[in-house]
């Protein structure tokens, strides 16, 4: 009497034929120097990219891997990024209110010699006879 192979141990051998055929494929992909995706090593294996994604996700990342589009390294690619740019806006923001700052000075140092300049010309036209300011007050 022959022992018939249960459901698990079916499904575990296609499984493995599966992955065996992906690995396959992916190696063959890249020895061929052939675009390699997702899609591409689903339509090679005869499956389908969503078999990939859901059933073989070490499969998916390995593949991500090899294109350089890792999940891990994207997203710390990403968060670096995003750390420079943070610096660069504190930095841009530190010049910027030192900026104001100077601008604030000069605005002021510029109205002082403003009335500086109306006070000598109206005292060089004659209108106006200047002060001297009081000392000891």
């Amino acid at each position: 009497m022959a022992i018939k192979p249960t459901e698990g141990q079916a499904s575990g051998r296609s499984r493995s034929k599966t992955l065996n055929a992906l690995d396959k494929v992916i190696d063959g992909l890249v020895a061929g120097n052939e675009k390699l995706s997702i899609a591409s090593v689903a339509r090679a294996a005869g499956v389908t990219p969503g078999l990939i994604h859901n059933t073989y996700p070490a499969v998916a990342e390995r593949i991500r891997t090899l294109m350089g589009k890792s999940v891990r390294v994207q997203r710390d690619s990403k968060h670096q990024a995003l750390m420079l740019e943070k610096e660069k806006s504190k930095a841009l923001r530190a010049e910027n209110e030192q900026l104001l700052a100077e601008l604030a000075r000069l605005a002021s140092v510029n109205q002082r010699l403003l009335f500086e300049l109306a006070e000598i010309k109206a005292v060089s036209s004659g209108k106006v006879v200047a002060l001297s300011p009081k000392r000891g007050k």
